[in-house]
């Protein structure tokens, strides 16, 4: 396993296991750096999604690596008013003409929208976005077991992933085993919890033992539980760290440790409780 190692998707797409996230890198220089840089190091996958407002940074950024398209994977995402006024289509032209992309890797769901039921009602979208081939891949984001049974149900095109909360503070094992018995790829957001997890004594020792950084064993742990992880920076330094993750080996005994740490504490909105 190495930085280009790709997992295969449940409709034989392939995705790189690791990628840089964009969540919170504000629009221009910084995002775009965050990206060249990326790239620089290795990375062949950046996550980004339209409530971000950094869409056009990501774009430039590709564009200007001279990196050919189809050897990149990228993600975005469905914004929740848009689905709640409808507007699906034009949301995801708006992201492609951002991107300046004729289509993207895959296309989430941001947010299980209750409002008639939107996390269901605008699969089919989804599924027309798929079939199109403006999106090779279609999942979703921050669904717990029962929203994915609710769209099992009635979709033709099975979500590919799920994007939701989880660190060493909030495991998600029911979750990340449902998915697994589903075919749904996992993917954590948040996998440092924000940075408070990096001061924890725990991973601390674990990452003293191996020569590493907190963040590096964190990051590890989700590899060997088979997701696939997408860190934040905007600092050339840790997105080159967060990358060195394939030259060491947590054993069992690490894994548990790091699995005693679970709080069912999440950093940030609950997924049966948002309200934006």
């Amino acid at each position: 396993m190495d930085l280009q190692t790709r997992i295969q998707l449940n409709n034989g797409v392939q995705m790189p296991v690791l990628g840089l996230g964009v969540f919170l890198s504000k629009d221009g220089e910084e995002t775009y750096n965050a990206v060249r840089w990326a790239l620089e190091a290795g990375y062949r996958h950046i996550d980004t999604a339209a409530v971000y407002g950094n869409e056009e940074s990501v774009g430039r950024a590709i564009r200007d690596s001279g990196i050919p398209r189809e050897e990149l994977f990228v993600t975005t995402k469905l914004w929740n008013t848009r689905i709640r006024a409808h507007e699906e289509e034009q949301a995801f032209a708006e992201s492609l003409r951002k991107l300046q992309m004729d289509y993207v890797d895959l296309y989430l769901i941001h947010w299980p929208v209750r409002e008639e039921q939107g996390y269901v009602r605008a699969w089919s979208k989804m599924e027309a976005f798929n079939k199109q081939g403006r999106a090779r891949a279609i999942g979703v984001s921050n669904y717990h077991v029962h929203h994915l049974q609710d769209l099992l149900a009635v979709a033709d095109v099975p979500p590919a992933l799920n994007q939701v909360e989880c660190h060493p503070e909030l495991t998600q094992v029911e979750l990340s085993d449902f998915c697994r018995e589903k075919g749904i790829a996992f993917e954590p957001w948040s996998p440092l919890g924000r940075g408070k997890l990096l001061e924890n004594e725990t991973l601390k020792d674990i990452a003293k033992a191996h020569g590493k950084t907190t963040a590096q064993v964190i990051l590890r742990w989700g590899l060997q539980r088979g997701f696939v992880n997408i860190p934040k920076s905007v600092h050339k330094e840790r997105i080159e760290q967060n990358a060195q993750l394939f030259d060491f080996a947590l054993s069992q005994g690490e894994m548990e440790r790091i699995f005693a740490l679970n709080k069912n504490e999440r950093v940030g909105s609950d997924p049966e409780t948002f309200n934006f």
